[in-house]
């Protein structure tokens, strides 16, 4: 039982603690993010399992953990404002080419970011290309191009993609 109480309370901390540390901040993983990262697993583990590292402890460790982020997830899809709680809510950025720039403070999104997302996801060019641009729940910037923007084709490591769209997580190093 005890097992089961400091996965709860684990689960629960480190829920708070990624969504008080904003979206964008798992798209945005540098070097020392992910170093920190590391170093959260290990402090997480240790408080998860105590001084028992047996498989069973392990394996009940891990049980508990993915039932509660599915009953997170039932209660985030069956009561709309604990989603919104737990994931937060798209933030519109830009609006009808407007930068709402209170907005975009607060989530720590400069312009070059939102241009950067819409250079690989749409193949715009410049700022007056945008109509709309929204830091979805996920974290990632979605943006829609003004009608009529010319665009170049969005480049991956696979070749060109459609102008159909769709944002990415990028991870800089």
């Amino acid at each position: 039982m005890d097992a089961i109480l400091r996965a709860a309370a684990m689960y629960l901390a480190l829920l708070v603690i990624f969504r008080v540390s904003g979206k964008r901040t798992m798209c945005q993983v540098t070097t020392f993010d992910f170093v920190l990262l590391l170093i959260v697993s290990e402090a997480t583990q240790q408080a998860l399992l105590g001084e028992d590292f047996s498989v069973t402890m392990g394996v009940l460790v891990v049980v508990t953990l993915t039932v509660l982020d599915r009953v997170a997830d039932f209660l985030s899809w069956r009561f709309p404002r604990v989603g919104s709680a737990l994931d937060g809510t798209p933030v519109v950025l830009i609006e009808r080419g407007e930068q709402l720039e209170d907005r975009m403070r607060e989530h720590h999104i400069d312009m070059e970011q939102v241009l950067q997302e819409a250079r690989a996801s749409q193949g715009l060019q410049s700022a007056d290309q945008i109509d709309y641009a929204i830091l979805e729940r996920s974290g990632r910037i979605s943006v829609i191009p003004k009608r009529g923007s010319a665009r170049i084709h969005p480049v991956s490591s696979r070749g060109p993609t459609p102008d159909t769209g769709g944002g990415h997580c990028h991870f800089p190093g």
